[in-house]
């Protein structure tokens, strides 16, 4: 081929640093300049770069965050502001816990006569006059996450008179009914009230004007509140008024008091503008874990866990305006026109006898819909829970991050004093990948399809685009694979002629090859990556970068788009086809079917294999071995797992690492789904 070097990359290395080199494709280039964006430390400061925060407290002089201690000597409420009085804000870019909520009853509507803002907002000089707070109506508080708890209660009118001249500092409320949940409880997308899990006070005979319910210590994110019907509430009419004076019971504030930090903690970044499309390297950040002795916290092993998402976008919005037509369609507008619309309009109707809020249909100039720009921007990616790894980004110019700070216990929290993530410049503008089945390169309607756990060859086209002479290029292309592949062919060039690689690696699950020729500016020809391949769940997608081993930048993810006209498809996804009772675990076999463990080095452990399938995620798996007559001999748990081959090994031993007795035994490999527990078992002798 045209500009063939004389030797092979490998050649040009050493085998000692050929394997290093191999090792290191996805970590930081030798030879480019990594540049660093940094939250936190000598970065941007932390105070200035958020979005939303809830029960953050900031450090500006370490430039750091941590958890709000809470201390019984002040209400959590009064800690949290940008108070909702709807059950679903409409505010644009809402996330569930990232604003404290407090709606009446279904919470759909807002009343003018009524405002639970009233109630958390540390004054008791404001209040909602009880004719509009009749007995039967009930509350709900959302604090947006999981608080320590102790102690709950609500508060009158410091000031003013009811018609009948008593003071509103003494009017009580004769019955009430308190619930409360650490996390979201069923019963909060129901219609007529129900408590929620734990109930703290049902009391019908109360007298005191100031009440605080006291219960032990636990997460409290959700408190509702129900008005009951008393004895002195007869006489009283559906609008709250009792022969002509207001309802018994006037509240002015609700409290809550607890002590320690919270289950968790969110932080919302800012979206940062990086001045140029980029390609991510890793992601770091550094925590001082600490525990509450007495009045100070002190630095202490790690028993709390940091978790981030990142998405990354091409423009800096990844949200999608639309109005409504003439016609009562939606087209897309500017987010400054979108904010300049009137909102969605509520109504009544009572289609079963029984009112119900409902949305009316739009009307033309009315805000619509806001949709996703899946053109530009990644979804939030799973949570990172390990400093130092690959982020899980494509290409972007637009970065924004979410953190959530977590302790299991109230006496421990995290403080997290910076976050940095690496890039590097593009590769190319663009490379994109399409992948079809060898035996049907333009199958119908597009979509790749193959039994799933049958070994099958796969065609994966590869096309550079470049818009600047100075982007470096590749020489590697590197495919994520659900198990161990099996490398074909490689083909380059106009047509297409087959070539021989510099380097194929097979690992468990991915495959490098190593391209003859480095794809630049001046030379980028069409690629085609022939491999065999098995895939284990209902959609897999074989995700891919390009790689530049002498270090200029960062990989490049591939992405999915029409390569070839040769091929059909567009995309990089399978769905896998099989039957329906296929099992989640199958092809379970031993190493050999008794295996002696006696420590001469000759068949002392056992290999367990077996196969996964089906699964959309990761899920636990245990493996257990039992004597004939069901007795437990031991049990390990394996963590999670996904879908595809998995290997493990039983060394003979029993719970307590003593040697079991010759015999025969069952070996079971179990999994933990949402669906339902499922198993597989098997004998295996043991012999001395």
């Amino acid at each position: 081929m045209r500009g063939m070097p004389a030797r092979s990359l490998q050649e040009r290395f050493s085998p000692a640093l050929w394997t290093a080199l191999s090792s290191l494709l996805l970590t930081l280039p030798s030879a480019a300049q990594v540049n660093v964006w940094k939250l936190g430390g000598s970065g941007l400061a932390w105070d200035q770069s958020d979005t939303a925060q809830v029960l953050i407290e900031f450090h500006t002089g370490a430039n750091a965050i941590q958890p709000i201690y809470l201390t019984p000597d002040r209400s959590i409420l009064s800690f949290l502001s940008d108070w909702s009085d709807l059950k679903v804000p409409r505010e644009l870019g809402y996330v569930d816990g990232h604003r404290p909520r407090i709606w009446a009853g279904q919470g759909l509507n807002r009343s003018a006569a009524w405002s639970g803002l009233n109630l958390v907002d540390g004054d008791r000089s404001t209040y909602n006059a009880t004719n509009s707070w009749g007995a039967g109506s009930w509350l709900t508080i959302d604090l947006g996450v999981p608080v320590p708890g102790m102690r709950f209660g609500f508060l009158p009118p410091s000031a003013g008179f009811r018609s009948d001249g008593r003071p509103l500092s003494q009017d009580f409320v004769p019955a009430y009914e308190v619930s409360l949940s650490a996390e979201v409880d069923p019963v909060l997308q129901e219609e007529d009230y129900r408590p929620l899990s734990t109930l703290v006070a049902a009391v019908q005979d109360n007298f005191d004007p100031q009440v605080e319910i006291e219960f032990s210590r636990q997460y409290v994110r959700f408190i509702r509140y129900l008005r009951k019907s008393s004895i002195l509430d007869q006489g009283g009419n559906s609008t709250g008024s009792w022969g002509g004076q207001a309802i018994q019971g006037t509240i002015a504030e609700f409290t809550l008091y607890g002590e320690g930090a919270p289950r968790r903690v969110f932080y919302a970044g800012k979206i940062a503008d990086l001045g140029q499309e980029v390609n991510f390297g890793r992601l770091f950040w550094a925590t001082t874990p600490m525990r509450r002795v007495e009045e100070s916290a002190v630095e202490a092993p790690e028993a709390t866990a940091v978790a981030v998402e990142l998405r990354c976008g091409l423009d800096e919005d990844p949200e999608v305006y639309h109005e409504f037509t003439d016609a009562g369609a939606e087209r897309v507008v500017s987010r400054e026109r979108y904010e300049r619309l009137e909102g969605l309009e509520y109504g009544w109707d009572n289609p079963d006898g029984a009112w119900h809020l409902v949305l009316e249909e739009g009307k033309p100039g009315r805000r619509a819909s806001v949709g996703y720009d899946t053109e530009n921007w990644t979804f939030w990616s799973p949570s990172q829970t390990q400093s130092g790894m690959q982020a899980p980004l494509q290409r972007g110019r637009y970065l924004q991050v979410h953190l959530t700070l977590e302790s299991q216990d109230p006496e421990e929290l995290v403080r997290l004093d910076s976050l940095w993530l690496e890039y590097t410049p593009l590769l190319a503008r663009r490379i994109t990948g399409e992948l079809a089945r060898l035996d049907d390169l333009v199958p119908d309607r597009g979509v790749v399809r193959n039994r799933l756990g049958e070994l099958t060859d796969f065609v994966y086209d590869v096309q550079a685009h470049f818009d600047a002479p100075d982007q470096p290029g590749f020489d590697a292309l590197r495919l994520d694979t659900p198990a161990p592949a099996r490398f074909q062919r490689l083909l380059i060039g106009e047509p297409l002629i087959e070539v021989a690689p510099s380097k194929v690696r097979v690992e468990a699950d991915d495959l490098l090859v190593v391209l003859p020729e480095r794809i630049t500016p001046a030379h980028n020809p069409p690629i085609r990556l022939v491999f065999s391949a098995r895939i284990f769940t209902l959609a897999y997608t074989f995700t891919g970068r390009a790689v530049d081993l002498e270090g200029r930048a960062f990989p490049q993810a591939l992405e999915a788009g029409d390569v070839s006209q040769a091929l059909g498809t567009n995309t990089l996804q399978v769905m896998g086809e099989g039957e329906v009772e296929t099992g989640f675990i199958q092809d379970l076999v031993f190493s050999s079917p008794a295996f002696t463990p006696n420590g001469d080095g000759i068949n002392d452990g056992l290999a367990i294999r077996y196969t996964l399938f089906r699964l959309p995620q990761e899920v636990p798996v245990e493996l257990s071995i039992y004597t004939l007559s069901g007795q437990g001999v031991a049990h390990f748990e394996l963590g999670y797992q996904a879908a595809g081959p998995q290997e493990v090994f039983w060394d003979g031993q029993g719970e307590a690492g003593e040697p079991v007795t010759p015999g025969l035994y069952l070996v079971e490999v179990r999994l933990r789904a949402e669906t339902g527990n499922f198993r597989q078992i098997r004998p295996v002798g043991v012999v001395r």
